[in-house]
């Protein structure tokens, strides 16, 4: 299993020296991966987050740590589709001159309208805007003269370079649905649902097998970024998470398997959504993502920014080497 980390780019905590500093403490403790969100018009999940809308742009951010490490995997989740994919292409093909292949692209509708609407793309259905994005992407990547004429972009010989290659990024569909499931192995290159219940992760990667031999197509990677907090006891860590709000937040996610009361109701409920405890309980919990089909797991210590590196080196030497021989 591969691990990596949210980085510390939006709401109060964002700093770019703990950004900075972070990323290259992560590369020596081993962690494979940092991965940012992306927002325009940032609203913080109301539910459980700070409401401070600061948020550093996601490829602005990547790129500084590309600079500043050799090895860590530069991973979105989710890059949201209100980008040109021509300005994306050669953003991300410049990331991989620059860095090699180190970046992971994963792509997903988004959850706020405001958002597409400030850019002109209202009203256009997103899941599709993510394939048509993949598709460009890959022909810009690799060949010249590309042309597309399929609302909402339009365009017509168009070439760039660098060229990477159209293998040389993989792509992720985001999205905890059975859409997003069926997208990512048709279309993509891996399966990051974010945060999601072991139940539904489960299912969902049930699903990708099925749909990756329907498609004839290798079977996609599987990523996801749970709410996390590792403390010296149980009570510690769980005294950091907001567990009502994220109660709310997983009663209101459409599609996923329900616990046996109908609704996600205590602590327990949350698993997979929420990793916490002593380093033996991440552990645990994390061998059952593994068991269950996960291939990398990002931490997201989110509600807990301003111990992010405390909590990172207690993984890193507590956790880490436990997983890598497991």
């Amino acid at each position: 299993m591969r691990t990596g980390l949210l980085l510390p780019h939006f709401g109060e905590h964002a700093d770019p020296e703990k950004i900075v500093k972070g990323s290259q403490l992560a590369e020596r403790l081993g962690f494979d991966s940092v991965w940012v969100r992306d927002h325009l018009l940032f609203e913080p999940h109301g539910e459980f987050e700070n409401p401070d809308t600061t948020f550093y742009e996601a490829l602005t951010t990547l790129t500084a740590i590309g600079a500043s490490t050799s090895r860590l995997t530069l991973g979105t989740g989710a890059l949201i589709p209100f980008r040109h994919p021509l300005v994306l292409a050669q953003q991300v093909a410049t990331m991989v001159k620059l860095f090699g292949p180190r970046v992971i692209l994963g792509m997903g509708s988004g959850n706020f309208d405001h958002e597409f609407e400030a850019v002109g793309l209202g009203g256009v259905p997103r899941p599709e805007l993510v394939i048509d994005n993949f598709k460009i992407l890959r022909e810009m990547w690799e060949k010249d003269g590309v042309g597309w004429d399929e609302a909402p972009f339009s365009f017509a010989d168009a070439s760039q370079s660098p060229k990477p290659g159209a293998d040389a990024v993989p792509l992720w569909y985001c999205g905890t649905t059975p859409k997003s499931a069926r997208l990512a192995a048709e279309f993509g290159n891996g399966f990051l649902p974010g945060r999601i219940g072991i139940d539904t992760l489960r299912k969902r990667i049930a699903l990708l097998r099925e749909q990756a031999e329907l498609h004839q197509r290798p079977m996609s990677t599987v990523g996801i970024i749970p709410t996390t907090s590792v403390a010296a006891s149980r009570e510690k860590a769980l005294a950091r998470i907001n567990v009502p709000g994220l109660l709310q937040w997983a009663n209101n996610a459409p599609f996923w398997v329900k616990p046996a009361s109908g609704r996600f109701e205590t602590v327990e409920d949350l698993a997979g959504v929420l990793i916490y405890g002593t380093p033996d309980d991440i552990v645990e919990q994390a061998l059952e993502l593994k068991e269950a089909g996960l291939d990398h797991l990002a931490f997201d210590f989110r509600l807990s920014f301003p111990e992010w590196e405390e909590q990172m080196q207690m993984l890193g030497e507590e956790v880490l080497p436990r997983l890598a021989d497991a």
